[in-house]
Parts: structure tokens; C-alpha cells; sequence
């Protein structure tokens, strides 16, 4: 027998989850009505996998999901083995997808309305407490079918944004993409603010053109200033 939900705040999430099979890049946009998001939703590992675990999340079972991806497990197996590690399954929701575009995802009975999730190759489009299934339909619409990762998932996320997203809006977003190198392609997060979507648009616009330089300094230490390297955006 599942308990009843204890009374206090609702977690409302709405997320899209990707593998690009051109570029190997895994990645999540998401966004809540919780505060720090980008902390405890979104968990990806490079060349195995992208996770998100929602509702009620628990950092745990991305640690988990990602041992199980390193193991070989595919998406269908790694939501299953988390189910049964977890006897609050059914507060959860889960969505993975793993490097071969195998998708996989879980709406526990305890998620608020309305909740559910939508799993096509190398996409999933998931939320709970949103306006209706019509916010994943718009998700799925916003995934433009060109252009990179990072800038496909964040218009799957304002396009879930303007179909109205959830019940009492959201306070804070986040973007995470990783290449086949160790470390984030992308690590955006916004973790309070008015209207976090469109705070993280801003701040990815301004990150944007200094992607790919950050992504070098890492492998090489003799690069020359980020604002010499891209003069004209004003670092």
C-alpha cells in the first residue's frame, strides 16, 4: 500500500531529455517551481547516458543511474533497477536515455496531475503538475530538429514555458550538455528568479559564443584571454 503524500511544498517539473546521435552530446533542459534544479534533477555522464529525477528527486538514484550506465545497462534497464532500489517509487519520475538513443522513462501514481511523459528515439518530454499533456506536446514541437544540442533543449524548454507550463509556475532552470569529453559542454543554472526560463535563455546568449573556448582551456592551458579570443562580444 502506497502512504498518502505528506502535506507541504509541490515540486512541479518540467524537463527534455536528449542524445544527439550526430554529435554523441547528451543532454537536459529542465525547469521548476522549486528552487535549484539544475542541483538535483538533471544528471548526465559522458558517452553513457543523461538522466533526470523528478518529483520528488533524489541525488542518490542519478548516482545510481550512472553507476548502472558505466555497468552497460540500457535506459529500459536502468529504470528498472532504479524502481527497485527505491520504495518511494512511486513519488518519483523518472526519464533516461542512453548513448545508443534508447529511451526510457516512469510516472509513479503519486505524482500531482497533471503527470506523465512522452519517450521517442534519442527524446523524452516529461513533467509533472503541468497545465495538461499539452506542455509535453509543446516540449516536443520546441525540439527543433536542427542546430546544437544545447540550443535545441533550451526551446523545448520555453516552448513548454509559453503552452503554460505548470501550476504555479516556475523559479528555477537549468542546462547541462556534455560532449565525449569529461567535463560539461554547458553547466547553466538559474536557481531563483522570477522567470527562470527566460533568465537562463539570457544567461546562455551571453555564454554562448565563449562555449567552445572554455571547452578548450580545459584541454590547454596556453590560450590566450577569453576576451582576445572573442573580442567583439565585450568579456
Amino acid at each position: 500500500m502506497i502512504p498518502p503524500r505528506p502535506p507541504g511544498p509541490e515540486f512541479h517539473t518540467f524537463t527534455a531529455i536528449a542524445c544527439c546521435p550526430a554529435t554523441g552530446r547528451l543532454g537536459i533542459a529542465t525547469a521548476t517551481r522549486s528552487l535549484a534544479v539544475g542541483a538535483r534533477v538533471p544528471f548526465v555522464r559522458p558517452r553513457l547516458g543523461a538522466v533526470a529525477i523528478m518529483a520528488i528527486a533524489d541525488t542518490r538514484l542519478g548516482l545510481l543511474a550512472g553507476r548502472l550506465l558505466e555497468m552497460g545497462y540500457k535506459a529500459p534497464a536502468v529504470v528498472e533497477q532504479l524502481v527497485a532500489a527505491d520504495p518511494y517509487h512511486e513519488y518519483r519520475q523518472l526519464g533516461v536515455i542512453d548513448s545508443d538513443g534508447f529511451t526510457a522513462a516512469r510516472t509513479g501514481a503519486m505524482n500531482r496531475d497533471w503527470a506523465g511523459h512522452h519517450c521517442h528515439d534519442d527524446f523524452i518530454a516529461l513533467g509533472n503538475v503541468l497545465q495538461g499533456e499539452h506542455i509535453l506536446e509543446a516540449i516536443e514541437a520546441g525540439f527543433a530538429p536542427d542546430g546544437a544540442l544545447e540550443e535545441r533543449l533550451l526551446r523545448a524548454l520555453e516552448a513548454g514555458r509559453d503552452a503554460g507550463g505548470q501550476k504555479g509556475g516556475q523559479n528555477s532552470a537549468a542546462l547541462l550538455v556534455y560532449d565525449d569529453k569529461e567535463f560539461a559542454r554547458v553547466d547553466l543554472r538559474v536557481d531563483a528568479h522570477d522567470e527562470p526560463v527566460g533568465e537562463l535563455r539570457r544567461v546562455f546568449e551571453v555564454f554562448k559564443p565563449a562555449i567552445d573556448y572554455y571547452s578548450h582551456r580545459q584541454l590547454d592551458a596556453r590560450v590566450q584571454p577569453l576576451h582576445e579570443a572573442v573580442p567583439d562580444k565585450g568579456y
